[in-house]
């Protein structure tokens, strides 16, 4: 894409996790749709370059970069005040930061790493930015969550897997909390302009992962060589969550390949929902 096209000409849009990946090729498409584009990224650096990658491109888009770590709630509520406070409207949320992380890691908040960028995160960030979304009428939450939340568990006396932690059901788990987490964020914001559904966006050749060790990294990316789809795939349903009038008004929905499947049963219990929601709450309270 060289062109700025006006399919959303004068809307603004956040994307986090957007310095590479299917988050950085969200950010560009939707810059070429005419928005001006929020990324969000933790790397000053790898910000930088996302913006001058896109802009090699799409000379005119209308860009800005917002540095923050996402796993701290202190972080995550300095940007959405930079946000309210610097921006005249917010019109798209893409949560898309996440990661999968071998062994057990707790945050500076005390919060175990996975449960703290992936689920708690889109939490608060959400919430926090929730005012300015409706403050500019038809918006969009977009949750990214996967597939893999499919024989995902939440144990609610162990949601940050302090017993017996394992990368791989630890980031199941965050999955599975996202589709809940948009569930009941959607029921919240019936009959409002403003709506939230999440999505798989299929496993995607991208650098995910990289914060573990190198046998871990070697492995995940033998796995996709031979079964990963590419980043401009990937992206395919964020944009079409982002921007297509086909889906204008819908909300609570789980995506995939651009098209409202059924997540798992787990993912349909409103009980869950409602009380992931409440443990969220009190825990970003004190953070």
């Amino acid at each position: 894409m060289a062109e700025v096209t006006s399919l959303m000409q004068g809307k603004t849009v956040m994307v986090t996790g957007a310095t590479d990946g299917i988050g950085w090729v969200t950010a560009r498409e939707l810059a070429g749709m005419g928005a001006r584009v929020l990324l969000v990224g933790r790397n000053e650096q790898k910000g930088r370059r996302a913006l001058a990658d896109i802009r090699k491109v799409l000379p005119r888009a209308d860009l800005a970069f917002h540095r923050a770590d996402l796993s701290l709630m202190g972080e995550v509520r300095r940007l959405a005040r930079d946000v309210a406070e610097s921006e005249a409207r917010l019109d798209v949320l893409v949560n898309n930061a996440g990661g999968l992380f071998q062994h057990r890691q707790e945050t500076a908040d005390g919060f175990e790493r996975t449960f703290a960028l992936n689920h708690l995160n889109y939490f608060l960030l959400t919430n926090l930015l929730l005012p300015k979304l409706q403050q500019a009428g038809s918006a969009r939450i977009v949750n990214v969550a996967s597939r893999a939340h499919e024989g995902g568990r939440l144990d609610f006396d162990d949601l940050q897997s302090a017993r017996n932690y394992k990368g791989w059901p630890a980031y199941r788990a965050s999955k599975l909390a996202n589709v809940l987490f948009t569930r009941a964020l959607a029921r919240r914001l019936d009959g409002s302009d403003v709506t939230a559904n999440a999505l798989h966006p299929g496993f995607v050749r991208t650098a995910f992962g990289g914060d573990n060790p190198l046998v871990f990294r070697l492995a995940v990316r033998a796995a996709m060589l031979v079964l990963a789809i590419s980043v401009e795939d990937g992206a395919k349903t964020s944009i079409h969550l982002a921007s297509s009038s086909e889906v204008e008004g819908l909300s609570g929905g789980y995506y995939a390949k651009s098209r409202l499947v059924q997540p798992s049963a787990a993912a349909q219990d409103d009980a869950a929902a409602e009380r992931l929601w409440q443990v969220s709450e009190a825990l970003v309270a004190g953070a």
